[in-house]
C-alpha cells in the first residue's frame, strides 16, 4: 500500500475514533450532568456521577490526541495541491484544538469545587454550587469559540480537496460549507445566542463522516498524488 493511501486509511480511522470519542465527551456526558439553570441539581450530578463526568473528560482528551494527528495527515495528504494553504489550514486547526483544549479546562473544574478539601470551605455550599454551574457554562463558550478556528480551517482544507483530483469534489464541497456552517455557529453565539441553532453543526459532521468512509474504502489515488507532490507548489 502507498504511502498518501495509508496515510488516507489512518486518517479515516482516527475521524471515526474522534467523532465517537468527541461525542460521548461532548455531548453524552455534559448531558447527563448539566441541569440548565439548576446549579444545585448539576453540583449534584457532579457529585452522583462522577465515573461519567471523568469518562466525559477523557472521551475528550482521546478526541484531542486524534485532532492533533489528524492536523499532521491532513497536511501531508493536502500539501501537493498548495502548501501555503494548506499551512493555513493546519494553523487554524491547531488553534481549535488549543481553544476547545482551554474551556476543557473549565469542564473539570467542578470536580474540584465538589471535593473536600479545606480551603473550599470559604465558600458555602450555594455559592460552590453556583461556581460548578459557571464553570460548565464558560466550557460550553469556550467550546463554541473554537468552532470559528476549526471552521475556518475546514474550509481552506476543503478548498483542497476539492482542486486535488484525488478527492471527490462533493466531499471538498461538504468540508467548505461545514466550516462556514461552523464559523456562522460561533458567531450567532456571539452576536445574537437566542437564534444559535446546534444544527449548524450537522454539516461539518456529515462532511467528515463521508470523508472518512471515502478514505477507509478507496484510500488516496497515489498516482495523482504524487503527480501534484512532485513538485509541491506554492501559492504566488
Amino acid at each position: 500500500m502507498s504511502a498518501p493511501a495509508t496515510y488516507a486509511r489512518v486518517a479515516g480511522v482516527l475521524f471515526l475514533v474522534s467523532i465517537v470519542a468527541g461525542g460521548f465527551g461532548e455531548g453524552i456526558a455534559p448531558s447527563q450532568l448539566i441541569v440548565s439553570g439548576d446549579a444545585a441539581a448539576t453540583a449534584h450530578n457532579v457529585i452522583a456521577s462522577d465515573a461519567l463526568f471523568r469518562a466525559g473528560f477523557a472521551g475528550y482528551l482521546v478526541e484531542g490526541m486524534c485532532d492533533a494527528a489528524l492536523t499532521v495527515i491532513l497536511y501531508v495528504l493536502l500539501r501537493p495541491v498548495d502548501r501555503t494553504l494548506a499551512l493555513f489550514g493546519v494553523v487554524f486547526r491547531i488553534l481549535a484544538t488549543a481553544t476547545f483544549a482551554f474551556a476543557e479546562l473549565f469542564y473539570f473544574v467542578p470536580s474540584l469545587l465538589v471535593g473536600n478539601d479545606a480551603y473550599l470551605s470559604s465558600f458555602t455550599a450555594a455559592q460552590r454550587d453556583a461556581l460548578v454551574l459557571l464553570a460548565f457554562n464558560v466550557y460550553g463558550v469556550g467550546g463554541a469559540m473554537s468552532l470559528a478556528f476549526y471552521g475556518a480551517g475546514s474550509m481552506f482544507l476543503g478548498y483542497l480537496m476539492y482542486r486535488s483530483t484525488y478527492v471527490p469534489r462533493v466531499i471538498g464541497a461538504l468540508w467548505v460549507l461545514g466550516g462556514l456552517c461552523f464559523v456562522a455557529r460561533t458567531f450567532t453565539v456571539v452576536l445574537v445566542p437566542a437564534y444559535s441553532p446546534a444544527v449548524l453543526q450537522a454539516p461539518m459532521v456529515l462532511a467528515i463522516l463521508i470523508l472518512a468512509a471515502w478514505w477507509l474504502i478507496r484510500g488516496v489515488d497515489a498516482t495523482k498524488w504524487e503527480a501534484r507532490a512532485g513538485p509541491v507548489r506554492d501559492a504566488a
